[in-house]
């Protein structure tokens, strides 16, 4: 079977995403507004300028995964999830990794642990949350995510004596793909993609103001605070890796029936776009430590 365009759906709907825009999504912008105000009265013109990079990365893809929504294109949903999983591996086991074990060893790894589980607790406990009316489980386990990062960023800008502008840009490197997936998830489950601009702000809003505060943090509790978010970031990396089966979102995505030799073929197929999007959002952020280096 292929992967052919379908128009069926509203197509008032392609842009708005079911509704307009929710309450979360305003309460978003604005307090983006609001922290992007405090940047620039405390002259934290790098964090200003990646918060935003993330928010529009994130929610112009959303758009476009939105409008493809309404198609049979699994190709695209799966390079948007294998572009954001590798990205968000790499960026973990670059940028927070060596951080958390070089500032505190043991209690870094401890970290790492503590932030695995409570991705995976987060992930349990926002399947529960997905039952109220207007609340997702993608929406919120990104929320979360965004915030971790944000709250990483902010530490790294405050402690570091001058970090470089691609080094924030590398962290939130996988904000576009991860906005294009997850807003075909939104809107496969009929809720609305104006719901991610939460997450998309959710860098701009926990970075600036820890930028801003600077907290004195031991190197331990910056340890266990990068060993943290490394492991949201790899558990969410695990959550994104594109699943190519029959039954899974993918399969549903190509309208796949019975394994017969024709679904069967398209499968492989899509495993091997699966890799190659991996692969690539990988060697996107290694060239962005590159330029860094």
């Amino acid at each position: 079977m292929s992967a052919e365009t379908r128009t069926d759906g509203d197509e008032s709907t392609a842009v708005g995403g079911l509704g307009g825009v929710s309450a979360v999504g305003a309460a978003a912008v604005v307090g983006l507004l609001a922290v992007s105000a405090l940047a620039v009265t405390a002259e934290l013109w790098k964090l200003l300028i990646i918060g935003w990079v993330a928010f529009v990365a994130m929610a112009g893809a959303a758009l476009l995964g939105n409008r493809a929504a309404r198609t049979r294109d699994a190709f695209g949903l799966v390079w948007g999830y294998g572009l954001a999983a590798g990205a968000m591996v790499t960026s973990a086991a670059v940028f927070l990794l060596p951080q958390a074990f070089g500032l505190g060893g043991q209690i870094g790894g401890f970290g790492v642990a503590a932030g695995l589980l409570a991705g995976y607790a987060s992930h349990t406990a926002s399947h529960r949350l997905a039952h109220i009316d207007g609340v997702n489980s993608s929406a919120v386990e990104l929320t979360a995510h965004s915030l971790a990062a944000g709250l990483i960023i902010g530490v790294i800008y405050a402690a570091l004596p001058d970090p470089g502008l691609l080094l924030g840009l590398a962290i939130v490197s996988h904000k576009g793909p991860a906005g294009y997936a997850a807003a075909r998830r939104l809107r496969h489950e009929g809720q609305r993609i104006s719901l991610l601009l939460l997450p998309a702000a959710g860098v701009a809003l926990a970075a600036i103001p820890v930028a801003a505060i600077q907290p004195p943090l031991s190197a331990n509790v910056s340890a266990a605070v990068f060993g943290f978010a490394a492991g949201i970031f790899l558990h969410l990396a695990m959550d994104f890796l594109p699943e190519c089966e029959l039954g899974g979102e993918v399969g549903q995505v190509a309208e796949l029936g019975d394994m017969d030799g024709e679904a069967h073929h398209l499968l492989d197929r899509l495993r091997l776009h699966a890799v190659g999007s991996t692969a690539l959002g990988a060697l996107a952020v290694f060239g962005a430590w590159l330029v860094i280096a």
